[in-house]
């Protein structure tokens, strides 16, 4: 994640930036009579993508909170890969606010 972010965190202004830069943002996918589905772009960096996606098959092993969504998105009819297409993107939103410099507060004596 580091090595992503760089020496300069403060471009990575959003997660949306963050998941372009990592290339899990989502793309449309379809000739628009499907309703909207989504996929995941093939682009951005390989590693980093690799770790997340393993922080995903591992969540959905072991961490119950996700072992609970699994179910409740596939009781809803989505695929595995929409499930962890969005699960991708709530690891990118953990570690987006993890990297976000600190605000910067003015010191009480200047």
């Amino acid at each position: 994640m580091l090595v992503v972010a760089g020496d300069n965190p403060e471009r990575i202004r959003s997660e949306a930036t963050l998941a372009e830069l990592v290339g899990i943002a989502p793309v449309p996918t379809g000739s628009g009579m499907t309703g909207g589905r989504r996929r995941v772009g093939h682009g951005g960096h390989r590693r980093l993508k690799g770790a997340i996606c393993k922080t995903v098959i591992v969540r959905m092993r072991f961490h119950q909170p996700t072992i609970d969504y699994v179910a409740r998105r596939t009781a809803e009819g989505r695929t595995k890969r929409e499930i962890i297409r969005c699960l991708e993107r709530y690891v990118i939103r953990e570690v987006h606010h993890l990297l976000r410099p600190a605000q910067r507060r003015p010191s009480a004596a200047s």
